[in-house]
């Protein structure tokens, strides 16, 4: 009986320290699991922001967001502030949802949901609310502007967070501004200032000013001024015809620039009124001739004015006979290459003559100078000119032969005789 009794009191102990335990680990595993989550919200003012909070393990424990003046909003399913604008989106024992619609700026700060365990447990989620900048305005431009006088234009955009950015662009190519930037009370001004020595070619210029925000996306505010410069005229004569012959339509086309417009142009002919106003006929800019005499020959002038100046552009003209253009000229190019084809064969023949006859002319004089070294006289110096001295007799014999064949010689053969060869054995035979 005792054994029984000892044998119960163990297995109760042994079964009270596991519940014991198990308990305790339970305990554990809720005390890890009941922790509220949250998020940080950023929002776009004037949108919804909604704030979650969450918990995986809940023992039926309440849940309450608080705002950033540790006002309570929700507890529970319970309202507990009045702000139409906080709505209960969801509540349940692992999440408490709340929106704020229409967001402001002071809406942003640090919110707290919290668990109410022994002890609260609590999660921080921060609200940021991103002010949208205000459409830009452009000032500076009052008035036209004179050329050459400077300008200030500057584009302003109020009520961004944090501080917008603002670029300028000339037509299509950006420009560089001087950016200012002053915080009113929880958002920013921006300025951006550029200064301008504008010229004519300013004039319809367009300037624009973009802003680009966190808050736009993709779509940036812009805003486009057209800049107007006023400038004096600028005056070209344009001819209708480049070579203008007898009988021809002319016209010359005045072209006048400045702001304001030059209108009307005035044309004179060599410092006078145009002389034959039948023939010579002004449309708007243009003069007209209608048909072109000799008479017409002289000094243009076309004279444009606004209210900075005048200016005025000049052209001479001169008519050209038609018979006298037509007449075929002689073609100085063909001619100068053939004088240069003449001079160049000329120059080769005679440097190929000079050299021909150098040459021979030196094998000349050295053979005679080798006949005249021992020659008593001058037919025996060309006869050793031929020959050396041992054969001078052998070929004297010759040409006393030669001698008798000459003086047989019919009387028709008698011109032969005048050859020079022939000649010469002749006078050597005979001496």
């Amino acid at each position: 009986m005792m054994l029984q009794q000892h044998l119960l009191f163990v297995l109760y102990s042994f079964c009270g320290i596991a519940i014991k335990e198990a308990a305790t680990k339970n305990k554990v595993k809720g005390s890890q699991a009941q922790f509220p989550i949250t998020q940080n919200v950023t929002v776009v003012e004037g949108s919804t922001a909604n704030m979650t909070c969450r918990v995986d393990y809940n023992d039926n424990t309440s849940l309450q967001w608080s705002n950033p003046a540790q006002q309570t909003l929700f507890f529970g399913d319970k309202k507990a502030l009045r702000d139409n604008r906080i709505e209960l989106v969801r509540a349940s024992w692992k999440e408490l949802t709340i929106s704020i619609s229409e967001v402001a700026l002071s809406d942003e700060g640090q919110y707290t949901c919290s668990l109410f365990t022994m002890p609260v447990k609590t999660s921080k989620a921060f609200l940021t609310v991103l002010g949208v900048p205000a459409k830009p305005e452009i000032t500076g431009l009052s008035r036209p502007a004179q050329e050459g006088e400077d300008v200030t234009l500057t584009c302003t955009t109020s009520g961004s967070k944090p501080a917008a950015d603002i670029r300028w662009f000339r037509n299509d190519k950006e420009v560089q501004g001087q950016k200012e930037v002053n915080a009113t009370g929880r958002s920013f001004m921006v300025r951006s200032t550029i200064h301008l020595k504008v010229d004519r070619t300013d004039d319809g210029a367009a300037y624009t000013c973009v802003v680009e925000h966190i808050a736009l996306g993709s779509l940036p505010h812009q805003v486009t001024e057209v800049l107007e410069v006023h400038y004096p005229p600028q005056v070209q004569i344009v001819r209708s015809v480049i070579v203008p012959q007898e009988g021809q339509y002319f016209k010359l086309e005045c072209v006048s620039k400045g702001n304001p417009l030059p209108e009307p142009v005035f044309w004179t002919k060599d410092g006078g009124e145009l002389p034959d106003v039948e023939r010579m006929i002004v449309e708007g800019r243009d003069l007209i001739i209608t048909t072109l005499n000799k008479t017409d020959n002289g000094t243009y002038r076309c004279e444009a004015s606004n209210q900075l100046g005048t200016n005025r552009d000049e052209f001479t003209l001169y008519v050209y006979d038609p018979n006298a253009l037509t007449q075929p000229g002689p073609d100085h190019a063909l001619i100068g290459g053939v004088v240069a084809v003449v001079v160049f064969i000329t120059l080769c023949f005679i440097i190929v003559l000079g050299r021909y006859l150098a040459r021979h002319k030196g094998t000349y004089l050295t053979n005679e100078a080798k006949g005249a070294e021992d020659a008593p006289d001058a037919d025996t110096a060309i006869i050793n000119a031929e020959g050396n001295h041992a054969h001078a007799e052998e070929k004297k014999e010759y040409y006393q032969g030669a001698a008798r064949n000459v003086v047989h010689l019919k009387s028709e053969n008698l011109g032969f005789a005048n050859n020079y060869a022939l000649r010469q054995e002749y006078v050597r035979c005979i001496m």
